[in-house]
């Protein structure tokens, strides 16, 4: 149990301590955009690994017993829970947006609000934090707590700290876009704000995101051992 909270916590870390803060501004001033980036995509794909093999091994700890069980009812949430993720994380992941990375050129393009930027400008972040709270409503053991709990911490306030990092670097070009867009799903749009126009987002997309959420939720027993179909 112990590996699996030092990875959570080296992994939420690299990101909201040092990706989202003036920090990551000092190391790119003193080695460069590139040499930064890369050395931030290995430290990423470590610390996934590093995610995975803590959670396998703590599954198996004596101290992993569940604090609450589960029923079919709670299953049929999941699934949907995963539906909704899913419809944020796939358009979100292809569709320009400035908070993604290296896309901070779209800012530039008149039409940059559109589709999924129209719902939220953190779609995937917003994805992840939903696919986090569903697998929480289903395991109750600490390592899920553990894993799912820093995934679900780490997409919500990481959505603060990349408008914080963009803000540093674009200026007021990004406050009127902030402006016009919201951080929570679907805000703008009850705001008036923006229009919800789902038209934009892209058919391929939703299909796309439906197609890899049934796939996932047939294969999950073969992939992770555990069945997620009721």
């Amino acid at each position: 149990m112990t590996a699996l909270i030092a990875a959570a916590a080296f992994f939420v870390a690299i990101h909201l301590f040092v990706s989202g803060t003036r920090l990551r501004d000092a190391i790119i001033g003193r080695i460069g955009q590139g040499p930064y980036m890369g050395l931030f995509v290995l430290a990423s794909f470590a610390g996934l690994a590093w995610l995975g093999m803590g959670f396998a091994a703590a599954r198996t700890d004596p101290s992993n017993t569940p604090f609450w069980t589960v029923g079919e009812a709670s299953r049929q949430v999941q699934l949907a829970l995963q539906l909704i993720a899913f419809l944020l994380i796939v358009p979100g992941v292809t569709t320009p947006n400035p908070t993604s990375v290296r896309q901070e050129a779209s800012l530039e393009r008149a039409d940059v609000v559109q589709g999924m930027v129209r719902i939220s400008r953190h779609p995937f972040l917003w994805g992840v934090a939903v696919w986090a709270f569903g697998h929480l409503t289903v395991n109750g053991e600490p390592a899920s707590l553990i894993l799912f709990g820093s995934m679900l911490g780490l997409a919500i306030f990481g959505t603060f700290s990349i408008d914080a990092k963009r803000r540093r670097a674009l200026g007021e070009t990004y406050d009127a876009f902030v402006a016009k867009t919201s951080n929570v799903p679907f805000a703008a749009i009850l705001s008036g704000r923006q229009p919800f126009r789902p038209g934009e987002i892209g058919w391929w997309r939703i299909a796309l995101a439906v197609a890899l959420w049934a796939a996932l939720a047939w294969g999950h027993p073969h992939l992770f051992g555990v069945a997620a179909l009721p």
